[in-house]
């Protein structure tokens, strides 16, 4: 099958992407490289010893879209193209709503006018709101979102739905997924932060590293055990076999909703002592005040996944940490080999 991956050349997507090529697909990917680097694709490549297509561009440009459609014969779309730092959208609504929002609206016509019209789409467990009861479950409503992130999420559900809704031959997999962390095993490709990173364990092994000073834990008064947030983490490699089952699944009308992860909450305080544990180093640390948008604790039900799509979360919480490490020591300063050290 020949799939576009919009966003492919960002964290989650790079991952998924070797995943495709070691699964026979052909892969054209889509990235306007705003929080992504060429290099993930051009190491995708010598892992996996094949080739894909990269097209820079934006999701936003049906132009671009027409022609791309029109010149590959793409079966379906894996669709991570977006902005997602949760923070962030607090400051930056409208940035959140036109890339996430719009951008899928215009990928989508794209679609449609292609005759293209298998999607999985990247969605997030932040689509359950502040008030849902955990672990969460897609049976579950969409609640009240916390960000305009977890906001621009929901809006695209829906439009997703109303779609299928209108036209039965959309087949459609919405992937809520929790939070993933880890690496590829090789060291070759991971996460790539840039700036100060927004996600935990990027900002855990940079600080390991000495190239930040101190861990900001935002937030040691939450309603959990030892005061900090609780998430449920899930390795980057699992998250990318996740997409790579759902697509195979999406052969019938109509949308669908997953959860994509372990159904094991780890706190901030525990994922930090779990680093240091596993690979021998220290991460010091200092509380800072809570961060806007985040909840206290959630996790995810993930008995659909494995029902329907036959997929669990295999790697273990160990697992997340020895390959976050072994990304970070050998790429100290991500894609950007010499970039000068940042310190907070």
């Amino acid at each position: 099958m020949k799939v576009l991956v919009t966003g492919g050349a960002g964290y989650i997507g790079s991952h998924t992407v070797l995943i495709l090529l070691e699964a026979g697909h052909e892969v054209v990917v889509l990235d306007n490289l705003c929080n992504a680097s060429r290099e993930a694709l051009r190491r995708v490549e010598r892992l996996v010893g094949r080739e894909l297509v990269f097209v820079e561009g934006d999701i936003r440009d049906r132009a671009l879209l027409d022609q791309l459609l029109v010149e590959w014969p793409i079966s379906a779309v894996i669709h991570f193209a977006g902005l997602k730092a949760v923070g962030e959208s607090v400051q930056q609504p409208l940035a959140y709503y036109a890339n996430n929002v719009a951008g899928t609206i215009t990928l989508c016509q794209a679609m449609q006018a292609a005759g293209v019209q298998r999607l999985v789409f990247s969605s997030s467990a932040t689509v359950y709101g502040a008030d849902a009861p955990v672990p969460y479950q897609e049976t579950m409503p969409r609640g009240q979102a916390t960000s305009p992130y977890g906001a621009s999420k929901a809006m695209v559900e829906q439009v997703l739905e109303d779609l299928c809704r209108s036209n039965d031959l959309w087949s459609v997999a919405a992937l809520r997924y929790f939070n993933p962390i880890g690496a590829h095993p090789s060291g070759e490709i991971g996460e790539d932060p840039q700036g100060i990173p927004n996600n935990l364990m990027p900002f855990i092994a940079q600080v390991a590293s000495g190239r930040r000073n101190t861990l900001s834990i935002f937030g040691n008064d939450y309603s959990t055990a030892d005061g900090t947030c609780e998430r449920d983490y899930l390795h980057v490699m699992d998250l990318a076999e996740g997409h790579v089952a759902a697509l195979a699944h999406i052969t019938t009308p109509g949308i669908a909703c997953y959860n994509l992860g372990t159904g094991n909450a780890f706190s901030v305080l525990q994922m930090v002592e779990r680093f240091s544990v596993v690979n021998g180093v220290e991460v010091p640390y200092a509380f800072a005040p809570r961060r806007a948008g985040d909840l206290p604790a959630f996790w995810a039900d993930p008995g659909k996944a494995g029902a329907e799509l036959g997929w669990v979360a295999r790697r273990s919480l160990d697992d997340m940490m020895r390959d976050t490490w072994r990304w970070q020591q050998r790429n100290p300063y991500g894609y950007r080999q010499g970039y000068a050290t940042q310190t907070p």
